[in-house]
């Protein structure tokens, strides 16, 4: 890459379109160059000796990345599974990705009860470049994000600008068109807000990229939508790995949910469901899950197995709990779920409090399940004694293979599911909704989520 010096080069200067060049004399033979470089995957900076073929020229050259920089803003009811997945997927494709509040304060609580702590409050994003910027939905958030005024600048600004930007379910008509955003651009949007948006620019489609603006539909397709924002920022190579490791690859796109020795899950009451979290929880399986459940009119706790009711999930997202572990565990539930995400589960598997009432669960013939590499909790604690499972492709500490149904994304063994995680989990959740209530509350649920649910339990 770089073919010849000068002695005299003393000042930055252009080498390629990827990277800048500056040098100081220090003596005559010896120069210190900076390199500024921006692939993908190298986070830090890196340090390479090189010597000149046709000069004795010691060279240091440092090689750092500049990331691409991602804003996420969410505001009171914003979605937040459109969020997290969002920064889980843009951070796992390489973005320096910032979640900001529009609100008075970090803690930020989601459509469906969730409570996000964002990692600064918009102000401190006024004057920043971003390559991105990208609006979740969500009722009243939607609002919330439009009726803030910096975050209205910004978003003008990029658009001027010709940087990216994109929304999605109720964010393009109620956020983007007020403000002007949407002229002369295609689009789309969640099916009940569809009709606010400009009668010859509306599309149905899952994702429509329209220039620098992309939008997307809802819940149910914001892997879609952040993947396709991972594309433009990152190239199709890096989309295709992320979507690959978060079990998108074409395998999956036809679910298979299995179900052996089948019993029935219908409950007289609300049900009550507790989900034990850990720092390092897969922060999509925590949202998706509780978001899921709770549309379906579950009472769901998310518990913290930390001393603190906040943890931070795998892939950096800041959570507020609803209570510590010790508290919860003062009541019983009639479903346990444990989130995946492999530091997560080793310190789910170390909690005393959590071992206690899984046992007292399986001895009370109650539900419990797992999802991703949490099913090793669950087999540590010897709860998948002769059943079925789905675990983690990549889990070799889990169920023994005979234990596994090959192709099953989720399997129900009686009192126990259990599911590859990651993007498989809204099945997974919709699998619980329509064992607790039937088909027509699952389906119901799903629509909702603009998320196509083939659910009908297949019997082996």
């Amino acid at each position: 890459m770089i073919t010849s010096l000068s002695p005299t080069l003393t000042e930055p200067m252009l080498i390629s379109s990827m990277c800048s060049i500056s040098a100081t004399v220090a003596p005559p033979s010896l120069y210190s160059i900076s390199l500024i470089h921006s692939p993908i995957k190298q986070r830090k900076a890196q340090s390479l000796r090189l010597r000149a073929s046709s000069a004795s020229l010691s060279i240091d050259v440092d090689v750092v990345t500049i990331p691409k920089k991602v804003l996420v803003p969410i505001g009171y009811g914003t979605e937040e599974i459109e969020a997290v997945v969002l920064v889980d997927v843009l951070r796992r494709a390489g973005a320096d990705v910032t979640l900001a509040s529009v609100e008075q304060k970090l803690e930020v609580e989601g459509s469906s009860g969730t409570k996000l702590l964002a990692d600064v409050l918009i102000s401190k994003c006024s004057e920043q470049v971003f390559d991105l910027v990208a609006l979740p939905g969500g009722m009243p958030g939607a609002v919330r994000l439009r009726d803030c005024g910096v975050l209205e600048k910004i978003m003008k600004r990029q658009a001027e600008e010709k940087r990216l930007y994109g929304a999605i379910s109720m964010a393009p008509a109620i956020t983007l068109l007020p403000w002007g955003l949407l002229t002369r651009k295609k689009t789309t949007g969640h099916p009940a807000f569809f009709g606010k948006l400009p009668t010859f620019w509306a599309v149905k489609t899952n994702i429509q990229v329209s220039g620098e603006l992309t939008t997307s539909r809802g819940p149910g397709t914001s892997f879609q939508f952040a993947l396709s924002l991972a594309n433009q920022l990152f190239g199709e190579t890096t989309a295709k790995s992320v979507g690959e490791l978060l079990l998108l690859r074409d395998g999956y796109q036809n679910p298979k949910i299995e179900e052996v020795n089948i019993i029935d899950w219908s409950l007289n009451h609300t049900p009550r469901v507790l989900m034990p979290v850990a720092n390092g929880s897969e922060e999509v399986e925590v949202v998706t899950i509780s978001d899921v459940l709770r549309r379906a009119k579950v009472d769901v706790t998310v518990a913290s197995v930390e001393r603190s009711l906040r943890i931070t999930a795998s892939q950096g997202t800041k959570i507020v709990t609803d209570k510590l572990i010790g508290e919860a565990a003062e009541s019983a539930y009639d479903l346990i779920l444990l989130p995946g995400g492999r530091a997560g589960s080793e310190r789910l598997q170390k909690s005393k409090f959590l071992k206690k009432l899984l046992k007292e669960q399986q001895e009370a013939g109650r539900i419990y399940g797992a999802t991703n590499s949490a099913s090793t909790v669950l087999h540590k604690h010897g709860l998948l004694k002769e059943k079925r499972t789905a675990v983690y492709v990549s889990d070799t500490d889990g169920p023994a293979s005979d234990q596994m149904i090959e192709g099953a994304e989720v399997v129900i063994d009686g009192n126990v599911i259990t599911s590859l995680g990651l993007a498989t989990v809204t099945n997974f959740s919709l699998a619980i909704v329509s064992k607790l209530f039937g088909h027509g509350r699952a389906r119901s649920v799903s629509e909702g989520l603009v998320h196509e649910y083939r659910g009908n339990l297949k019997a082996s």
